[in-house]
């Protein structure tokens, strides 16, 4: 992996934390939420992409139409299943797990299905970028998983893993095999979550609005930075970055916010989230010397 490459998947992890946080902050309101950002993020990249699709010479085929739309769908099911997650069992459980089996999956797809060779230390780092992700989110913990609504949270944690998966291989693919911008790809599936997500505000805009109240600034940052964040990531992979590197380096963003949590939120951290990001480091190196 490239210099260039690794610091995009670097930025992109500082970025993707920054929204989680204004995310955190409208957990209440759901997919209302949900369709508020994808609504900014479609009006704020709309002249980018416009250019893009003036001047940028894409050719579209019916393979670059279907990856699209398929994304679309997946990136959709995974904002939704996440949601259900948070509903019936602890962000503690659901968080990790999914965030944990999603570069997991990531990477296997891209043995398996783009061909890619795994390493040894590719494959040692993997496994350490995953434990450092469960050591940060749990404090150590693992208890949790067996608590009330901690199988719950495997469930749907696991579930919500093979769609974070399911879309990066997607992606990849839409970005390296079909030439699709990144900026492109990621704006269509906004657009497509935000006409499938339009019946459920049209049905009662008035509840929508105020359930809305007091979250319209967290909608904008996250309507900038979630794409922004995801962007990168596609650029990287389009730059030549291997899926199977990109996908668990990306998941510095929980080292990141744990981290923010404690810079800027006065958390408790404890030693246990400490050893965490430090596993985390050096899984990402040797992920990225792979």
């Amino acid at each position: 992996m490239t210099l260039a490459s690794l610091l995009l998947v670097v930025l992109a992890s500082f970025i993707h934390a920054s929204w989680n946080l204004l995310a955190k902050t409208a957990a209440s309101v759901g997919p209302v939420f949900v369709f508020a950002y994808n609504l900014i993020a479609c009006a704020a990249y709309a002249p980018w992409v416009l250019y893009l699709l003036i001047h940028g010479g894409i050719v579209w085929t019916w393979a670059g139409i279907g990856f699209v739309l398929l994304s679309g769908l997946i990136h959709l099911a995974y904002s939704l299943c996440l949601q259900r997650g948070y509903q019936v069992a602890d962000l503690s459980v659901v968080y990790p797990v999914a965030r944990g089996t999603g570069p997991m999956l990531s990477t296997l797809g891209a043995f398996l299905i783009l061909g890619e060779r795994p390493s040894g230390a590719g494959l040692i780092g993997l496994a350490l970028v995953v434990a450092g992700i469960l050591l940060i989110a749990t404090r150590g913990r693992l208890a949790a998983f067996t608590r009330p609504g901690g199988q719950a949270g495997v469930r749907w944690g696991t579930a919500t893993g093979g769609l974070i998966a399911s879309y990066t291989v997607v992606d990849a693919v839409a970005v390296t095999a079909l030439g699709i911008a990144p900026v492109v790809l990621d704006w269509f599936s906004n657009l497509l979550r935000f006409i499938l997500l339009l019946p459920l505000v049209i049905a009662d805009p008035r509840r929508a609005l105020s359930a809305m109240r007091g979250h319209w600034g967290a909608a904008v940052g996250v309507g900038l930075l979630s794409p922004l964040s995801y962007i990168l990531v596609l650029a990287a992979l389009s730059g030549g970055a291997p899926l199977s590197l990109v996908a668990p380096m990306r998941e510095m963003s929980m080292m990141v916010g744990a981290l923010m949590g404690m810079l800027i939120l006065r958390e408790a951290v404890g030693r246990w989230r400490l050893v965490g990001c430090g596993v985390l480091i050096a899984g990402v190196i040797l992920l990225s010397s792979s």
